[in-house]
């Protein structure tokens, strides 16, 4: 008989919920292309939970050029329709402009500091902030770090990238460790 893995609360709900969180939430991530998919998706997501927004990624992959900032860049008003009838994705014409407003923001980043990845590693100092809530109530929406990064986006020129967005990804991407310490991955990532 094997012992059961203890998980976070919050992605016991489906499968594909209890994947993302085995296999990607929280992994210290360094590719740009990732970093820009999660941008896209988070912004998607404001309003609405989580799990709706994964249901709907592979539509997202199609839909937005599997993520490459530089053809997303150039979606024109034509795109902008096409993806407005698209009922695979959340159909927001603020925040599709916002997907594409954003990725030529993601393109002058590289261009500045090399990758997105470098840029955005600087706001935690290139090392995972790694915490340690017992419980979901003690892991924070905003923190100074992800108040930081979503004023300088918003200054960059970024849209729907608010604070708590921005923690959102801090945490998806690793650059915090947020998995309740009894939780299997705390330990595989701390």
């Amino acid at each position: 008989m094997h012992a059961t893995k203890h998980r976070c609360s919050w992605c016991l709900k489906t499968p594909l919920y209890i994947e993302y969180h085995d296999k990607e939430w929280g992994v210290p991530n360094h590719d740009d292309q990732k970093h820009f998919e999660f941008l896209v998706l988070e912004s998607a997501q404001a309003g609405l939970s989580w799990l709706t927004v994964l249901n709907k990624r592979e539509n997202y992959r199609k839909a937005f050029a599997n993520f490459v900032p530089e053809i997303v860049a150039k979606f024109t008003t034509q795109d902008i329709e096409t993806l407005l009838q698209n009922p695979g994705i959340i159909r927001n014409r603020q925040k599709i402009i916002a997907a594409i407003n954003n990725a030529q923001r993601f393109l002058t980043i590289q261009r500045e500091f090399g990758t997105f990845d470098t840029y955005i590693w600087s706001f935690v100092r290139n090392e995972p902030i790694v915490r340690s809530p017992k419980v979901l109530d003690e892991i924070p929406a905003t923190t100074s770090e992800s108040n930081e990064l979503s004023k300088d986006l918003k200054k960059r020129g970024f849209k729907f990238l608010g604070s708590t967005v921005m923690y959102a990804h801090l945490q998806a991407m690793g650059l915090v460790n947020d998995h309740v310490t009894s939780c299997f991955r705390y330990r595989d990532l701390a």
